[in-house]
């Protein structure tokens, strides 16, 4: 198991849970939590939690990226997926986020405060409407 070295109170139920998987599958299996892609082993998915929130109007990611100075962060979006790229002395991270619904990648508006980066974005129509002349 790839984690940080955060207390978890969970993390003896995690080890359990591997050790009982590497036994079924092989001592390959890795409890990392991977999103869309990406989440390699230095990546979000072994050592930072991500949470996408969804409102009626708008899509927000948040993203613990601890020990990462801002102009280190590379963000961008297709409309439907956000890649989060960034870098520490210790740590590279690159994660496709997978967002639940079709956003307006022009609207985004992104903070980073704390090692915690969050990014907003407005939703956007799912289709356009064709007039057949």
């Amino acid at each position: 198991m790839r984690r940080d070295d955060r207390d978890d109170p969970f993390d003896d139920l995690f080890r359990e849970i591997e050790r009982m998987m590497n036994e079924m599958m092989g001592d390959d299996f890795d409890m990392r939590v991977e999103r869309g892609g990406g989440g390699g082993q230095t990546g979000f998915g072994s050592e930072t939690h991500v949470d996408v929130h969804e409102a009626d109007d708008e899509v927000r990611v948040i993203a613990d990226l601890p020990g990462v100075e801002k102009a280190d962060i590379d963000l961008k979006c297709d409309g439907e997926t956000l890649t989060i790229g960034a870098a520490s002395d210790h740590r590279e991270y690159d994660e496709r986020v997978r967002l639940p619904a079709q956003v307006d990648e022009h609207s985004a508006t992104a903070t980073y405060n704390n090692g915690v980066l969050e990014v907003t974005f407005e939703k956007s129509e799912d289709s356009a409407d064709i007039d057949v002349q």
